[in-house]
């Protein structure tokens, strides 16, 4: 979910849910808009900065579990709110073109990865039909269009096998978030009106409600309570996008947007001390917290956005990989799990080399998570080529195995002109 732009994290914090969990339309020549909003040509390269660590971020957690990951950087946050930023960009043209565009845009990734996990789900012996009745058939569509939670057994296959026994629900945990994303796009082209018309009420409105339904006050049982509190949690990150775009960041000093972002990223921390999860700090299970550090967090990243068309400095030498990763951004973010536990059986082939083990079992143990890091990424190296190349296809490009920017670096550098990436949700 551009990301979403995956525009693109990890934040689920109930249930199945996994632990890790563009074109602002023209405005009259007097509203505030047209005087405020930068002029932002191309692609801001610090977006997508932001969002090549964002995804990095959401993999080293879901590798190693470390809840202060979700303090340090909130990725979810700051995905939902540079995708924010990348929608009301996009909506200077009809909002119906707009969105069923977006919408374009994700579902044949999203098709690749149902066509494979549902195949094998049933292969593993799962039988909805029985347990959940002919309602199952129903749930099912949500693989094809993700507005709902897409059904999926507790347990698949044998504990003992070639993966744990919970291989589905760590799988489905990213779908979470391609819901939520698809919720927001339908839902702009209304907050982007109400926005523009109160601005600050329509920033604050969903802090206010997560107050509601992630505090307990609350109840809303079941996935539809977890899709509200996730619309909520993350919903003025969004906006705030909006506000980055139109240009309301520079209105006031940005001191004034540093203090009060810190004192309700103070807040977050203070409800999150008195609301510890099971694993401690992860605010992914405190969605009142989650919502409050998040928001203060992009505030202050947009706050400072610098708006680069290059990379600057040795940032440069980064500049094919982040290409790559925002241009294929839901991908890895779909596969990014499925690929975590797919590293198991082949880190699992070192105890079969003679002298390892048992001389040195103890330090491969030590050093799974590690290990586990450095395979997965040629795995999602493989998996962006293929099947990385549908994101072009929905984006009705032409369909590229490895699209770093590369051939585009090497036009610039011969003076044919600058290059430009382009995401699949520019």
């Amino acid at each position: 979910m551009t990301s979403p732009s995956l525009d693109t994290g990890g934040a689920p914090g109930t249930g199945a849910r996994h632990r890790a969990r563009t074109t602002a339309p023209a405005a009259p020549p007097s509203s505030p808009a047209a005087s405020t909003a930068p002029k932002r040509p191309g692609r801001d390269r610090y977006l997508d900065l932001l969002r090549s660590i964002a995804l990095v971020r959401v993999i080293v957690y879901h590798i190693f579990g470390w809840a202060w990951l979700t303090v340090i950087f909130p990725s979810m946050g700051v995905m939902f709110a540079l995708a924010g930023s990348l929608m009301a960009r996009s909506l200077a043209r009809p909002a119906w073109g707009v969105i069923r565009g977006r919408i374009r845009r994700l579902l044949p990734p999203m098709w690749a990865f149902s066509a494979f996990v549902l195949p094998v789900i049933f292969y593993f012996g799962w039988k909805p039909v029985k347990e959940e009745g002919i309602w199952w058939f129903v749930k099912l569509a949500w693989y094809v269009v993700p507005v709902g939670a897409p059904p999926y057994p507790w347990h698949s296959g044998d504990a003992s096998g070639l993966l744990e026994d919970t291989w589905a629900v760590q799988a489905a945990g990213p779908l979470w978030y391609i819901r939520a994303y698809l919720w927001f796009v339908i839902a702009s082209p209304l907050l982007l009106w109400a926005f523009r018309r109160v601005p600050w009420a329509t920033l604050f409105a969903p802090l206010a409600l997560t107050a509601v339904v992630g505090s307990g006050l609350f109840k809303i049982p079941g996935e539809t309570g977890n899709a509200i509190t996730d619309f909520a949690t993350y919903g003025s990150c969004w906006v705030l996008g909006f506000a980055h775009q139109e240009g309301m960041f520079e209105k006031l000093p940005r001191y004034v947007f540093v203090s009060v972002s810190s004192l309700i990223m103070a807040f977050g921390l203070w409800w999150a001390s008195w609301h510890l999860g099971p694993d401690g700090w992860d605010l992914n299970d405190i969605p009142l917290a989650q919502a409050t550090w998040s928001f203060g967090f992009c505030v202050i990243l947009l706050a400072y956005s610098p708006s680069w068309q290059r990379l600057p400095g040795k940032l440069a030498h980064f500049d094919g990989l982040i290409t790559l990763s925002n241009n294929r951004a839901v991908t890895i973010y779909l596969w990014h799990n499925l690929l975590i536990m797919a590293t198991i059986p082949v880190i699992d082939l070192l105890w079969r080399i003679p002298g390892l083990w048992p001389t040195y079992s103890v330090y491969l143990e030590r050093a799974y998570p590690v290990l586990m890091l450095i395979a997965v990424f040629p795995l999602i190296g493989l998996m962006i080529m293929a099947v990385g190349w549908l994101e072009d296809v929905a984006a009705k490009r032409r369909p590229r195995l490895w699209p770093n920017g590369a051939t585009r670096r090497e036009a610039a550098a011969d003076g044919a002109g600058p290059g430009r990436t382009r995401s699949h949700r520019a």
